[in-house]
């Protein structure tokens, strides 16, 4: 039976682990304020060129482009986001558990990945999936470099005709408690339809769902250019943006998920220390009525 020192070295370890989950919490919700807020300023800019492409893709009869090529599809490039560390919650599972079932989906298929973040690169590796690159350390702080960077090497190989599709797997911010497990087509990049409405629709600026319709009305564009060359400049952009919103959609969602996790981690050591102290309490009363009947006892057996 556990002696009154050994609830003493549990209830002390359990405080101290409680101190860091709460720590860890603090930290957390100061990342999440961050993210968010760059996932939100984010979108308003996805939105408008996403518009802009569609008038300009309206306007050209038929056009053509490498990245706008569709080929059958032989062989598929899956770009996975998930989380650099742990202590999330569900989730890195989560989002393995999509991509997978996404991946199942294409049975007979060539599948090439490109993971951006620890935890998916570990369980790819694992899985023994090919690797066209990987990214780590890149999901705590987004930089549009690495955003471009990836975009740049999906591009290459689509337009080499090395792939012919590209789908992007991540976790689309909606709440601290809740994410959406988005898996969008990349390339070859189709006709954009209703793409900038979803994304005015999940701000959460407190606009109303007729301000949000209203902003993605159609707006005649005055093209100094040739629409051909606006085309071929916007396409590469546009695969740029998407890549990027959706790097700053991931690392939200993630450090919402690990305040979760911390707070819920918290509350959870808090109620094993009251457990723990109203069982220990309970052995010391046991302890001193057992002394109390042994000096009551042998008080009697003297006189």
């Amino acid at each position: 039976m556990p002696t009154l020192l050994d609830f003493r070295r549990r209830i002390r370890s359990v405080k101290n682990t409680q101190q860091i989950t709460r720590a860890m919490k603090f930290v957390a919700a100061a990342r999440l304020r961050r993210a968010q807020e760059a996932a939100l300023a984010a979108r308003p800019y996805a939105m408008e060129l996403a518009r802009v492409l569609r008038s300009t893709m309206a306007r050209i009869e038929s056009p053509e482009h490498p990245l706008l090529a569709k080929r059958p599809e032989e062989r598929i490039l899956v770009i996975v986001l998930a989380g650099e560390r742990g202590l999330a919650g569900a989730f890195n599972s989560n989002i393995l558990k999509k991509a997978y079932e996404f991946i199942r989906s294409k049975p007979g298929k060539k599948i090439v990945t490109v993971p951006l973040g620890k935890k998916g690169r570990d369980s790819l590796r694992k899985a023994g999936f090919e690797f066209a690159a990987e990214y780590v350390n890149v999901l705590a702080r987004v930089d549009y470099a690495t955003a471009r960077e990836v975009s740049k090497l999906v591009t290459e190989l689509y337009a080499k005709e090395a792939i012919d599709a590209v789908y992007i797997v991540f976790s689309e911010f909606k709440t601290v408690m809740t994410s959406n497990l988005t898996v969008e087509k990349l390339l070859p990049v189709e006709k954009i339809e209703g793409g900038e409405e979803k994304l005015a629709s999940t701000e959460s600026d407190g606009k109303s769902a007729e301000t949000a319709s209203k902003v993605g009305g159609e707006i005649d564009y005055i093209y100094e250019q040739p629409e051909t060359q606006i085309l071929g400049r916007l396409l590469p952009r546009y695969v740029e943006t998407q890549i990027l919103r959706a790097m700053l959609e991931s690392s939200a969602a993630e450090h919402g998920a690990r305040m979760t996790a911390m707070e819920a981690a918290t509350r959870n050591a808090g109620e094993v220390i009251e457990a723990l102290t109203l069982h220990m309490n309970k052995v010391r009363q046991a302890a001193i009525t057992k002394e109390i009947i042994e000096i009551v006892s042998g008080a009697s057996y003297t006189a």
